[in-house]
Order: C-alpha cells, then structure tokens, then sequence
C-alpha cells in the first residue's frame, strides 16, 4: 500500500509542477509518519523517500535509531520548549517554530551541545485560533531577531492551512505566505535563507505547489488513515 501510495502522490506532484511550470526536483516530499510504525517508514524508505515528519519528540527518539542512516526526521508538530534539548541533532528541519521564547531555547541548547540548528517560522496565515504560529505581520520583526542568534539558521518559513473539503479554498492562503516568503528574501536579512517554503498537506498539496510551496508534508496519502 505504501509503496503505490507513494507513487500516486509522486505523479500528482509531477502533474502540479508541470501545470505551475517548475521542476519536480524543487519541491521535497516530506512523508509525514506520525504514529505510524518502523515497518511503515521502512516500507517507504525502501520505495524512495528519505525524508520523514514526525509531530512528537519521543517518536523521533523511537524510530531514528533503527531507520538507514540516511533517513532524514523533520520536527513538524508543535515544539515544547522543555523538549528542545532532546530533538536538537536528531532533525534535519524544526519546521514548528512558533514563538520568539522557543527560538531562544533551541539557540541557547544548540550552543551547550555546539551544534547549529536549522529552522522555519511557523506562520498562522489564516489567524486560526487553535493553530500556533506567528501572524503575517510579526514576521519580518521576529526575522529580525532571530536571524541574531548564532546557533540558528532560518531556512524559511512554514504554515498548516486550515482543513478544508475543497483544496482551493486554500489557495489564498498560500499565495499570502510565497508573497510575504519573496518579499523577506528580498531583504537579506542575515542568517536568514529563504530557500524553504514548507505548505501543503495531503489534501491541498497539489494547490500548495502551484502557488510556490518548495516541501510538502504529506501524511494520511502515504501511510493511510491514522
């Protein structure tokens, strides 16, 4: 199941990238195996996919160690701060930063373990009161102060749309997020890429492409149902 699975979300990436006019090779498939067994994340790793999500620490501390070398684990869910200390060196990507507290944390743990750290903004497009994340117009100032910190690098910026039964409802949404993710790259800001624009889940991923999305997470049209 995994494997065609996998194959059918490929080919609808392949067919958003030729309706938008971009290179499949842009966008990363971050397949999102939250709750989902070893053998799951086995079973895609062995159909391709190297880079995997996960929204709890503890199942990024269960599942890395027994996962190829090469498997790369995303922190995509919300990020305690009490937490920070365990997953910092275990992810190649904290997409979830959603507050100027826990980019402090992550910076201040990266310097005790002297590691370098690499993160998204998360961004709360649509002003959702049940989603964390920055709103549009706190971002270029939080930028700012994080891009201080010598132990973070900011990648770029990330978003949860709201769940919707028709995919363009959010299409707003993430022509908001790639104008402001341009107009912040414009500025050069220091220690601050702009290489990654992380939107898109399972059922509006293909919308999130056409509007610039550089990865998408994508959970249920993997691995199932949870």
């Amino acid at each position: 199941m995994v494997k065609e699975n996998l194959a059918e979300v490929r080919t609808r990436m392949k067919e958003a990238c030729i309706r938008a006019g971009r290179s499949p090779e842009d966008v990363t498939l971050i397949a999102v195996s939250k709750t989902k067994p070893l053998s799951m994340l086995l079973e895609a790793y062995e159909s391709g996919a190297r880079d995997f999500g996960e929204n709890k620490v503890q199942e990024i501390l269960e599942k890395q160690p027994d996962m190829p070398s090469d498997a790369r684990f995303h922190m995509i869910g919300h990020l305690q701060r009490n937490k920070v200390r365990q997953v910092i060196g275990k992810t190649v990507l904290i997409h979830s930063v959603d507050s100027l507290r826990l980019a402090e944390q992550i910076d201040s743990e990266a310097a005790k373990q002297a590691l370098h750290v690499d993160i998204l903004l998360e961004v709360n497009v649509a002003r959702e009161e049940s989603k964390y994340g920055f709103y549009m117009e706190e971002v270029e100032e939080a930028l700012k102060k994080i891009s201080q910190y010598s132990h973070i690098t900011v990648k770029g910026l990330m978003t949860i749309a709201p769940f919707v039964e028709n995919p363009e409802e959010n299409r707003d949404i993430f022509k908001k997020l790639y104008q402001l993710f341009i107009d912040i790259k414009s500025k050069n800001i220091d220690n601050v890429t702009m290489s990654v624009l992380s939107m898109g889940m399972t059922g509006d991923y293909q919308v999130a492409i056409e509007e610039g999305s550089t990865m998408i997470r994508v959970g249920t049209g993997i691995f199932g149902a949870r």
